[in-house]
Order: C-alpha cells, then sequence, then structure tokens
C-alpha cells in the first residue's frame, strides 16, 4: 500500500513539472534581497544542512528500510509546497509540506530534504531562485521543522492523542514559515516610517489571509497520511520511534 501510495505522489508530482513555471509565491523570488542579507541566510543554513545529512546518514545506517518512507516525505513535501494558491493582495501562499518528514526523521534531516525540494523548485517550476535559497531554506527547512518537532513533542507530553499532536505541529510548523518569512523580508526592506515592525505586520498582514486556512489544511492532510503509515507500516515508524508501542494499537 505505500508503495502505490509513493508512485501516485510521484506521478502528481511529474504532472506539476508541466505547469507553467511563471509563479510570485511565498518563496523568496531570484534577485529579490540584498546580497548581505542573501548570504547572511546561507550562511545561517550551511551547519543545519550539514547536521542534517550525518542525521538522515545514521538513520538510513540503522534503519535501512526506511528508505521509502524518507521518499514519501521529500514527495510530499514537494506536492504540497508547489501547490501555489493566489492570494487577495496578489500574492501566493501555499502549504509547507514539512511536517510529516519532521515527524518522521526529526528536524534536522527535514533540512536536507527540505533544502532539496526548494533547490528543485527554484530550478523546474521558477518558483523561489538560487540567491534565496539560503533564506528560503531557513524559513521553511530549518525553522519550520524545529517548530513542528518541538510542538509535536510537547503535544505528546501533555497528554494529546497522536492525531492531535501531528495536527498541531503540522499547522503551527506551517505559519511559523510565514513569520520567519515575514521577518526575513522586513529585515532587509524596513519602512520608512515605522522600521521593522511597520514592515513585519505589513508582510505578515498579507501572508496571514491566506495562509492560515491552508495551515489548518495541511495539518488535517498531514495527520491523515500519518494515520495510513501507522496502520500499514507499524514496523518502520516503530524503527523511528515515532509512536510508542501502546499508540500503534
Amino acid at each position: 500500500m505505500l508503495k502505490f501510495s509513493f508512485w501516485k505522489l510521484s506521478y502528481f508530482l511529474v504532472a506539476l513539472l508541466m505547469v507553467p513555471n511563471r509563479a510570485f509565491a511565498m518563496h523568496i523570488m531570484e534577485g529579490f534581497l540584498p546580497i548581505e542579507w542573501a548570504i547572511f541566510w546561507w550562511a545561517v543554513s550551511i551547519p543545519f544542512i550539514i547536521l542534517g545529512l550525518r542525521s538522515i546518514r545514521k538513520t538510513i545506517d540503522e534503519n535501512p528500510e526506511t528508505k521509502m518512507i524518507l521518499g514519501l516525505s521529500g514527495a510530499f513535501a514537494f506536492v504540497l509546497s508547489a501547490l501555489k494558491i493566489p492570494s487577495v493582495t496578489g500574492s501566493c501562499s501555499h502549504p509547507t509540506g514539512v511536517g510529516l518528514g519532521t515527524v518522521l526523521f526529526g528536524p534536522l534531516a527535514m533540512s536536507v530534504i527540505g533544502t532539496i525540494v526548494l533547490l528543485f523548485q527554484s530550478l523546474l517550476l521558477a518558483h523561489g531562485g538560487l540567491t534565496t535559497l539560503g533564506a528560503n531554506v531557513f524559513s521553511m527547512a530549518v525553522v519550520g521543522p524545529f517548530i513542528v518537532y518541538f510542538i509535536f513533542k510537547g503535544a505528546q507530553k501533555v497528554g494529546l492523542s497522536f492525531s492531535l499532536a501531528v495536527f498541531f505541529a503540522a499547522m503551527l510548523g506551517d505559519l511559523g514559515t510565514y513569520i520567519v518569512t515575514s521577518v526575513q523580508l522586513a529585515l532587509a526592506f524596513p519602512s520608512e516610517v515605522g522600521g521593522f515592525m511597520a514592515s513585519f505586520t505589513k508582510f505578515s498582514g498579507i501572508f496571514a489571509l491566506t495562509q492560515v486556512p491552508l495551515a489548518i489544511s495541511e495539518g488535517i492532510l498531514t495527520v491523515i497520511v500519518m494515520n495510513f503509515l501507522k496502520k500499514y507500516n507499524v514496523s518502520e515508524l516503530k524503527a523511528l520511534r515515532v509512536f510508542t508501542t501502546k499508540e500503534a494499537q
């Protein structure tokens, strides 16, 4: 069943590559950031990518049977984050898809998966850009997954059900990505009147109109996929320590 689902996602991904590549979306577009900020966000993101490569290597060495789920996590993030929905402001919003991979493999691994997803989108879909890739990686593939991870673990500790923990983690991770993007844009382009806070309010307000319902939808979809994996791939998820034996029942 997992293999079948993975191939369905792959076919959908190929179909997306045939969509016209003109896009305006959450990912900061090519050449939009001043060079000093583009370099800064690359410098901040690279250490997480290096640690993520080590994390993935360790996981695969210890549990080689989880390779298929790792690929599914990447396909899930690619498909969801490529679904660009115009907002009333003339901009676009979209899900991030980082919640699933983070719950399964942790935030460091997702920094690598997210970077690959963003790289492919910038090259194949004109979604984002290479000079701004560091900034986009930091917001979607670094901060987003860490928010997902801490919300998920915190929700489990306070006794929420597995499904609710996944839902809130994926939803708030999505919203967190957009908050960080708003911070990045406000830092690069402070308002002449009001400075950083005025710019942050403007950018976050633009994103919030369409992103809040998308974040809720992403949380629900992530729960559906996780429950599917929980039903048909219990051994792999136990190996990844996603849930306890009691939760698996």
